[in-house]
């Protein structure tokens, strides 16, 4: 025994014994626009929901909705991702497409809802497809290397 002091593990304040998550790179920027994806759709849909329902039609309203609830649901997917791989390696590699892809689809769809032109409808599906890729990459990432 030399008598050295070992380093006592990092703590989260809260007497658990856990480590706080630090995210680096990517899974920062991805946790970051996660939370403001998720933060800006309950914005929006609270909107909708007390503003836009006697404005618009059924139809559009559902549009709306439909908007919201694909933006919140990859803002959510975000958060996870920089979760469970806090270095940053697999959102790098899923983020920007999936970030790309709901600005793409939701806001298109958004757009169609405020009275843009319908040719605009034909947007939508691309960012769906960005959304699909950035989901398929994250499942590759995650079957051959893990988180």
């Amino acid at each position: 025994m030399s008598g050295a002091k070992r380093d006592a593990p990092a703590s989260d304040g809260r007497g658990t014994g856990a480590a706080p998550l630090t995210l680096r790179g990517a899974a920062r920027t991805a946790a970051v626009w996660g939370a403001a994806l998720v933060g800006l759709g309950v914005a929006l849909g609270a909107f909708g929901a007390h503003t836009l329902s006697g404005l618009v039609t059924e139809a559009r309203l559902q549009t709306f909705e439909t908007a919201v609830r694909y933006q919140v649901y990859q803002g959510l997917g975000l958060l996870a991702l920089a979760a469970i791989a806090p270095t940053g390696r697999l959102a790098a590699r899923s983020g920007p497409l999936l970030i790309t892809g709901t600005l793409v689809f939701s806001g298109a769809l958004y757009a169609l809802v405020a009275g843009a032109p319908s040719w605009l409808g034909v947007v939508a599906p691309v960012g769906g497809v960005l959304l699909i890729a950035g989901w398929a990459v994250a499942v590759l990432e995650l079957a051959r290397r893990g988180a």
